[in-house]
């Protein structure tokens, strides 16, 4: 989801921003972010068809609890930092 609030939203620029992800790995887990509507595919009829991935509307509910984890996160390596 951090990819592809940052930019990337074709599969390849996803995969390059997430190494290393396999590509079924990368698959299975924007199938499974679609199915519990945290991000959206989009297919282009162009030629070659190409699919784009967006953060859905309803991520944005994830805001606060992503920014405890990263307060946390940091909080933790000082703490760790402190007792080397």
């Amino acid at each position: 989801m951090i990819a592809i609030k940052q930019g990337s939203h074709r599969f390849r620029d996803i995969q390059r921003s997430v190494p290393p992800i396999t590509t079924r790995v990368l698959s299975k887990e924007l199938k499974d972010l679609e199915q519990n509507k945290l991000v959206m595919r989009t297919v282009y009829d162009d030629s070659p068809v190409s699919i784009e991935y967006t953060v859905a509307p309803y991520c944005k509910s994830l805001a606060p609890l992503v920014e405890e984890m990263i307060m946390w996160g940091q909080n933790h390596r000082k703490k760790i930092s402190e007792d080397v």
